[in-house]
């Protein structure tokens, strides 16, 4: 795997979720993907979680929610590691989702984190954190 294909493949997740194609989307997943949303405890330390998704768990979730509401991500990404080997790849970035829902517009943003690996050739994803973060 190379930076530039882990790149690519972010695009893909991105442009899948914005097109609303869940399975397109969640096909990019390995089946023990775990999905995690958390934010940062400024007074004591720490991660504050919000919760923890299989990925069943979490595609039941997203078409919950995307049944009542629009959602548009725009994700940058910071930081490539590519393995040694070249079989995987951590991606660290950050994204600003817009989410337009019961006639509101409103404004999410975090730092996120994933873990990409080769199964049969094809890059997928282990799973996803996301840190809830001031939209800068």
């Amino acid at each position: 795997m190379t930076e530039a294909q882990a790149r690519a493949f972010a695009k893909n997740q991105e442009a899948a979720w914005n097109a609303r194609d869940l399975d397109a989307y969640f096909a990019l997943f390995t089946r023990d993907a775990v999905f995690v949303d958390q934010t940062r405890d400024v007074k004591h330390g720490g991660m504050i979680p919000y919760g923890t998704s299989t990925l069943p768990k979490a595609r039941a979730q997203a078409a919950k929610f995307l049944a009542g509401a629009t959602s548009i991500e725009r994700g940058t990404i910071d930081k490539v590691e590519i393995s040694q080997d070249g079989t995987s790849a951590r991606l660290v970035g950050r994204e600003v989702t817009t989410v337009q829902s019961k006639g509101r517009t409103r404004k999410a943003c975090a730092d996120t984190e994933q873990t990409l690996v080769l199964v049969g050739g094809q890059i997928r994803s282990k799973g996803q954190t996301d840190t809830i973060t001031r939209c800068r």
